[in-house]
């Protein structure tokens, strides 16, 4: 049983990945928009076995209130285990590439908000001396393709600031885990046409919820976009910009 704090714990992979630990008794801290939403998910975490379930209401775009938001759960909780940071957004790209205000709106969003939370539990969790950071980033933050560049470029940020988070934290007993999810079947992108590449949230959330008690540094969800992005990678850029990807 941990003490388990979840940021955006409305999104689709959050709740499926807080209804794997509430079976395993967690005590959880759930943030997110939606007052309703959250409500509702805690008190079915707790038909599943949570052993406690708090919540609140909040704005995860507001870095001013991280410090109080974060000081709050390790307060209730008394300490941290794990934090998972799960909250984004993807936007159509045609949409942002027209509209610098967008862009700069997913990057705070996607990114900025992300390094706030981060920054301030991993000095948490480095004072505690222990703990499992873990954040959702995005097999497309791994080449930046045309048909996603401004999500993807947000993502890209996040997974480098993950990767030096997780060199500074080593030996400190603090992992730091990148979990990179292809396309998952969720409302965030129910505007996508459907593929033989789209996995479950459920089939995500079970690998997510593994790698939180044998943290791994990088999670690729389903594990096949490990191959896919390896060979995206390789490609020459005279080969990739003709591809229109």
């Amino acid at each position: 049983m941990k003490k388990t704090v979840i940021f955006g714990a409305s999104s689709a992979i959050a709740e499926a990945v807080a209804r794997r630990r509430a079976a395993r008794g967690d005590t959880l801290f759930l943030f997110g928009r939606s007052e309703q939403k959250l409500s509702a998910i805690a008190e079915d975490l707790r038909v599943r076995g949570a052993t406690k379930v708090y919540f609140e209401a909040c704005d995860l775009t507001a870095t001013e209130q991280h410090s109080t938001l974060i000081d709050k759960a390790f307060h209730i909780l008394n300490g941290l285990d794990i934090a998972l940071i799960c909250h984004g957004r993807l936007t159509p790209q045609n949409d942002a590439q027209h509209d610098f205000r967008i862009v700069e709106s997913d990057f705070q969003i996607n990114f900025i908000s992300a390094a706030s939370m981060l920054t301030h539990l991993a000095n948490r969790f480095e004072h505690q001396g222990h703990g499992i950071l873990a954040a959702i980033s995005s097999v497309a933050g791994d080449r930046g393709r045309q048909s996603n560049y401004v999500y993807g470029s947000a993502k890209a940020a996040l997974t480098e600031f993950l990767s030096g988070l997780r060199s500074r934290l080593a030996g400190r007993g603090v992992s730091v885990i990148t979990v990179k999810p292809g396309i998952v079947d969720t409302p965030m992108t129910a505007h996508l046409e459907k593929s033989p590449l789209h996995a479950s949230r459920d089939r995500v959330a079970i690998r997510i919820d593994k790698a939180l008690d044998r943290p791994v540094d990088v999670l690729y969800a389903p594990s096949y976009w490990y191959w896919i992005m390896l060979a995206i990678r390789l490609l020459p850029e005279r080969i990739f910009k003709r591809l229109r990807l």
